[in-house]
């Protein structure tokens, strides 16, 4: 089987390069959106997506409203997603859960927990 590969969608370009520099080390494959119109575009294609990241917070169209998307797409209703957020207030965790996402992951990322969690998918 080869690499597993990740979506990170997040509106800050820092975090993405954060993510992906860390997720290659660890022999992922790395593509990624700035905006969630953009992740759910692709989506909807036959691009190989094992898994995806999102930050909650982004303008536009936020995690909240873009998981239930991602979800209704045929092809990506079982695709585990992984929301990010800085807000790690309680009942984020369930919020997210909620809104679809398989697991919650806070900023500053916690790396041996999120590749803990992307040793299960």
């Amino acid at each position: 089987m080869g690499k597993k590969r990740v979506l990170i969608i997040d509106d800050d370009s820092r975090n993405i390069f954060a993510l992906s520099a860390t997720l290659r080390a660890k022999a992922f494959d790395c593509i990624s959106s700035t905006n969630a119109q953009d992740a759910l575009d692709l989506l909807k294609t036959d691009e190989e997506v094992d898994v995806i990241l999102i930050d909650m917070m982004m303008p536009e169209m936020d995690g909240y409203e873009a998981i239930p998307r991602i979800k209704n797409i045929e092809k990506r209703a079982k695709t585990p997603i992984f929301a990010v957020t800085a807000q790690a207030m309680v009942g984020d965790r369930e919020k997210c859960l909620r809104a679809g996402a398989t697991e919650y992951i806070s900023k500053p990322v916690d790396v041996d927990r999120l590749l803990q969690l992307l040793s299960r998918v």
